[in-house]
């Protein structure tokens, strides 16, 4: 029997690779900083940055490591075959650290008053990953 392809479906989830050294770094307390430094393109690192800087009422500070670990996890999802749109599954832990930076980007423009920019951003986060915004909600 023949299967036909659904043209009608929407592209694949993006799954981004792991970084178990740097995982395994934070898992084990080490400074989010120190896990930045040695892997900058580590998304995780620049989203538990960009919380501490914002939990602390730095929100500036707080945007700038989101908008780090932001582009780095755009540079990423574009290596791992992303076209700009499409699932990025927040049940792949890999695919976290970057959902983050996009929920600390949404959450620290809006603090200093780029409402645009927020609300792009959220939708963003709604379209890639609807259980990233149901797990982050209360963050």
């Amino acid at each position: 029997m023949e299967t036909q392809n659904n043209l009608l479906a929407g592209p694949p989830p993006t799954r981004l690779p792991d970084t178990p050294e740097a995982r395994e770094a934070l898992e084990a307390g080490a400074a989010a900083s120190d896990v930045a430094a040695r892997f900058p393109s580590y998304s995780a690192a620049w989203a538990a940055l960009a919380d501490e800087a914002f939990s602390q009422g730095h929100a500036v500070t707080s945007y700038a490591f989101a908008r780090t670990g932001y582009h780095r996890g755009l540079d990423q999802l574009r290596r791992a075959g992303w076209k700009g749109h499409g699932p990025i599954p927040w049940e792949h832990e890999p695919n976290q650290g970057f959902l983050r930076c996009l929920h600390a980007l949404a959450r620290a423009a809006q603090a200093i008053g780029e409402k645009e920019e927020a609300e792009r951003c959220a939708q963003f986060l709604k379209d890639s990953s609807p259980a990233a915004v149901a797990e982050l909600a209360a963050t």
